[in-house]
């Protein structure tokens, strides 16, 4: 049931959203709804058609709500009232996307659209999405509340619009898959909810939008790193690296619907940076073994990528495909590009990924340190365990005893 609820949720949201256009308004109103079924069901049963019932109930909560308005919007409420309630799955897929336009509107911040997306699409909470962004409850609260405000400014968008907000709400639906994929802390790994939900709006999103490439290509790219999920982790729940994974662990199902979306949208359009990551993802998944990887292949799709959309993660992971290809002191080179990088300070990853080609190239003393700022630089508690492992493989002392 808690499944049940957590996928309704924000196709509720969505639904009283679009028709009132009163964003925290219709959340409360749906947090409510929520509490309400969470009681009730386990005694009454599921209804029939629990999203009409979540959808009723907190439809109720907004009529009373707005009871002591105008005019204008008591005529809205009883326009509420004497709508039928839609089929089940009817309209869920505008209302969802609905939905993600709205907290995807360009007068946001980047991090304040997806902290919106977040709390309404994903069900975090605002401790939560504090934790994944490394501030204060406190300040995250007050950065959902501004955004709260914009959307209650500004309103749904018009058809037009969605066009222009097709790449926000590309970029962060990648941002919650990924979110999931690896959290940002916390004892787990990966919060499956989030993929699975970043995956399913993002197939409506297709369908909705059969033309757009890009969009193929993102969906081409969750599920073929979404594949790899069930491998990333040993029997004691131990981070394992891609190279050292367990590949008939991997979905092949996933791998061969990933690669039919790559191939669909070559020569359909202007190659974009999602297009181009997921060919990569391909490129790793259709890979026999890890010895097999085609390294040379990937690396000249991470040049190309860097030539469209030119950032620090996309220097980092080219240092990590030309340490592979053309061997780690290569790899070194280009990740000495980021230093000085304002934007990289503090990112772990970047100690990890240093790290891990120092060690590559046999410098055991400069790996072992850097495996430890990185461990220490991270919330995530598997990968803190994975890099302090590797720290402590690393040391003089457990060479010696190696050899």
């Amino acid at each position: 049931m808690e499944q049940l609820l957590r996928e309704l949720a924000p196709q509720v949201l969505g639904a009283l959203a679009r028709r009132y256009g009163q964003f925290d308004a219709a959340e409360d109103a749906v947090q409510e709804a929520l509490l309400a079924a969470a009681t009730q069901w386990p005694v009454d049963g599921v209804p029939d058609n629990p999203r009409s019932w979540l959808t009723a109930v907190a439809g109720r909560r907004l009529v009373d709500e707005f009871r002591s308005e105008s005019a204008r919007r008591r005529r809205e409420e009883n326009d509420f009232r004497l709508e039928p309630s839609p089929p089940s799955g009817a309209g869920e897929a505008d209302d969802t996307l609905t939905l993600f336009f709205l907290c995807c509107h360009p007068l946001l911040s980047p991090p304040s659209q997806l902290a919106l997306t977040l709390r309404a699409v994903g069900g975090l909470s605002t401790a939560e999405i504090a934790r994944a962004f490394l501030v204060p409850e406190a300040t995250m609260a007050q950065r959902i509340s501004r955004a709260k405000a914009t959307i209650r400014k500004v309103g749904l968008p018009r058809s037009e619009e969605r066009a222009e907000r097709l790449r926000v709400v590309r970029q962060t639906l990648y941002l919650v898959f990924n979110e999931g994929y690896t959290t940002s802390g916390g004892p787990d790994l990966r919060r499956d909810d989030l993929t699975v939900e970043a995956i399913r709006i993002t197939r409506l999103l297709r369908s909705a939008t059969p033309d757009d490439v890009e969009t193929g290509g993102l969906l081409a790219l969750m599920l073929l790193t979404d594949a790899r999920r069930d491998a990333r982790t040993d029997a004691q729940g131990a981070l394992v690296p891609l190279h050292e994974q367990d590949r008939s662990r991997w979905d092949h199902e996933l791998i061969a619907e990933g690669v039919a979306l790559v191939s669909a949208g070559l020569g359909r359009g202007p190659v974009g940076p999602y297009q181009l990551q997921a060919a990569i993802a391909a490129l790793h998944d259709e890979a026999a073994t890890a010895g097999a990887t085609d390294w040379p292949q990937i690396l000249a799709l991470y040049e190309v990528i860097e030539r469209l959309t030119p950032g620090p993660i996309v220097t980092l992971n080219k240092a990590v495909a030309t340490g592979w290809a053309r061997g780690p002191l290569a790899g070194l080179a280009v990740l000495g590009d980021l230093d000085g990088d304002d934007r990289m300070n503090g990112n772990h990853r970047v100690d990890a990924v240093r790290a891990h080609l120092l060690e590559m190239a046999g410098d055991r003393a400069g790996a072992h340190d850097f495996y430890r700022r990185a461990a220490a630089g991270t919330n995530s508690v598997p990968e803190q365990r994975y890099l302090t492992l590797r720290a402590s493989l690393t040391t003089p002392e457990h060479g010696n005893q190696a050899g």
